[in-house]
């Protein structure tokens, strides 16, 4: 007898575990190269565009309905094909760098992906303008 409840245990656990990974792979489904991007420290006005890529590891084809910056200063461009399984693509963000000082912004995805709501993030510092010596002020206390 215990043999057998020992037995149907291990069968039940078993066929749960088969059930959940078929639940998984059912659909499309994300799987970015990285969910953070760091910009590191970089200059004022310098290049904002930065791009997450991604595969869609699952078995139907991924559909991304909307990308939606946390504000005006990000903004994303989304690849309005659908992305077959096992096909790759990128998400592309543009930060305005003319923003001086440390950022933290997040992109919000929406998808038919079985994470149908998916947030990526962007990170850094903007330094702040350099001094042009050439933009006609006089800062020598000399006039001119």
């Amino acid at each position: 007898m215990k043999n057998t409840v020992i037995a149907l245990v291990a069968l039940f656990a078993t066929s749960t575990f088969t059930f959940a990974q078929d639940k998984a792979a059912s659909g499309a489904a994300f799987k970015f190269e990285t969910e953070t991007l760091d910009y590191g420290t970089i200059e004022n006005d310098s290049d904002g565009n930065r791009e997450f890529k991604f595969k869609n590891v699952g078995n139907e084809p991924l559909i991304i309905s909307n990308a939606k910056g946390s504000c005006g200063c990000t903004t994303p461009e989304w690849p309005k094909e659908p992305i077959a399984p096992g096909a790759s693509s990128s998400i592309k963000v543009h930060y305005d760098t003319k923003r001086t000082g440390a950022f933290e912004k997040t992109v919000t995805l929406e998808s038919n992906a079985v994470e149908s709501s998916k947030v990526i993030r962007i990170k850094g510092v903007v330094n702040a303008p350099a001094h042009d010596p050439n933009d006609g002020t006089d800062h020598s206390g000399h006039g001119h």
